[in-house]
């Protein structure tokens, strides 16, 4: 059996005029993300609706919780990240599998 890591969910809720602008800054944090120690893999999901609450879901694995708090601190990221708070508001956490139906 795999290590299966620590999953980083990460739930947006930002003005769906807005997420096009976001996902363009998104990349280049993923980009440098990618490069981290311990990165396994991200993706960026998108609402179908609008009105949707939460307009894009992050969802990434990471080999453990430190890498990805560790890269995470990135000045580089942390300065992004404090960019898009000011049109967005995010609901990030670590998780772990509990339970799995193939």
């Amino acid at each position: 059996m795999t290590d299966p890591g620590v999953t980083f969910i990460n739930v947006i809720e930002l003005p769906a005029e807005a997420v096009d602008e976001f996902i363009v800054h998104w990349r280049e944090r993923a980009a440098r993300m990618r490069a981290a120690p311990g990165f396994r893999d991200v993706r960026l999901h998108r609402a179908l609706l609008p009105d949707s609450r939460f307009q894009l879901v992050n969802i990434a694995h990471w080999d453990s919780a430190e890498d990805c708090r560790a890269a995470g601190a990135d000045p580089m990221v942390t300065a992004s990240v404090a960019e898009a708070e000011k049109s967005a508001v995010a609901y990030p956490s670590l998780y772990r599998v509990v339970a799995e139906f193939n």
